[in-house]
């Protein structure tokens, strides 16, 4: 049954309120008092009423100027006002103010409940269009995306097999240019170091291509979905290890703070993706000195993964588009706005979600929430972002 808030009435005549109150409250109507207008607002600020019952003719501030206060800051509000039986013309003004209804004094005690009624089942009708049009545009928002998303999974993989031809091609030709510069003893030490640079450019170039079109490929092709009993300290140290190398480079610090004896049912490889990709952004977001933790822990049923950073953090204007892919605010050659799309990819498909809280200037914490088991699926799945490649958005 919907508790409802306490109806607020507002006269200056104490004994008519006093007993009206008593007589609404016998009535199951729990009701707050006030005597004049600008003691109705005081209580309106602090305890915002569904419905206030409010006479018009009131000293100070009456009920009318009140009313206006009350539809400026509460419009959802509905205000019942109650006149003098010679006086319906203050009555049809309150209803042009936007006043639900209008009684006339004395109060017919079954009539006024009958508006109070009334009165909060067009909140409830109100409240269930506003939720139902917020409901039907996330489901418009969502099949969008998933529109937008398979139509880039088609597109991605495409574009990424187009790519790989001509990758081989230079990496070939590379090859070639390698032995040339070896066997040709004419060269000069400055010819023969420039050619060896050249070189070195071309192989990291190729290198990061297809490490680009490993990952395009993620969003478009078969992987096999593997459960079994994951020991995330393992698996959070092994993360460490992996990234070791990045850490270092960064001057940051990357440490697991996972108990051991920690398990679920999951899939290893696919949680494998997510923290690295966590903590290669976390790593990527810290400054030289800063740190990366990874914790996990058990909330009822489910299990809490977090990878926190004390790094720059994300403006606000941001977080609602980090997952999408390839959105991306670092510079070009440094990320391609995957590595987060891919992780949500991946935990979706094991039943979970990621969370998010992020500071500028403080640093950011991913939350991986995840059932103890997944819900049952085959073991492949098709149109899974499933990661292709290790590196982060």
């Amino acid at each position: 049954m919907e508790k409802h808030i306490p109806v607020l009435l507002v006269d200056d005549e104490t004994a008519f309120r006093d007993a009206l109150a008593r007589r609404l409250d016998k009535r199951g109507i729990e009701v707050r008092q006030a005597g004049d207008g600008e003691e109705a607002l005081e209580l309106m600020s602090q305890y915002p009423a569904e419905v206030v019952i409010m006479d018009v003719r009131m000293p100070g501030m009456d009920g009318l100027t009140a009313l206006k206060h009350i539809k400026a800051n509460y419009p959802s509000t509905e205000v019942i006002l109650l006149t003098g039986q010679a006086c319906t013309d203050d009555g049809v003004a309150g209803m042009k103010l936007g006043a639900f209804d209008y009684l006339g004094k004395p109060v017919e005690l079954e009539r006024l409940i009958a508006h109070i009624d009334l009165a909060r089942e067009r909140l409830t009708r109100r409240r269930e269009a506003e939720a139902e049009a917020e409901f039907r545009a996330q489901v418009s928002e969502r099949m969008a995306a998933a529109e937008r998303l398979a139509a880039l999974g088609t597109l991605a993989a495409g574009v990424a097999h187009e790519i790989n031809n001509p990758l081989a091609i230079i990496s070939e030709s590379r090859g070639w240019l390698e032995t040339r510069l070896a066997k040709d003893a004419g060269l000069s030490p400055e010819t023969r170091k420039a050619g060896e640079l050249a070189l070195s450019k071309i192989a990291a170039g190729v290198e990061r291509a297809k490490q680009i079109t490993h990952q395009l490929l993620g969003f478009a092709r078969r992987t096999d979905w593997e459960v079994r009993e994951v020991d995330l300290a393992g698996l959070a140290n092994e993360v460490v290890d992996l990234v070791k190398k990045t850490a270092e480079n960064s001057g940051a610090e990357l440490i697991s703070k996972v108990e051991p004896a920690t398990h679920l049912w999951s899939d290893p490889h696919g949680l494998r993706q997510v923290l690295l990709n966590l903590a290669t952004n976390g790593l990527q977001a810290v400054n030289s000195g800063g740190r990366v933790e990874i914790t996990a822990g058990q909330s009822g049923d489910r299990m809490v993964i977090a990878v926190r950073d004390n790094g720059v953090g994300i403006p606000k204007e941001n977080l609602k588009r980090i997952f999408e892919p390839f959105f991306t605010t670092k510079p070009p050659g440094q990320g391609t706005g995957l590595g987060l799309s891919v992780s949500q990819g991946i935990v979706d498909k094991l039943g979970g979600s990621i969370e998010v809280e992020s500071k500028v200037g403080a640093g950011s914490t991913f939350r991986v929430i995840l059932p103890k088991r997944p819900p049952v699926a085959p073991l492949s799945l098709e149109q899974g972002p499933w990661g292709g490649g290790e590196e982060a958005s």
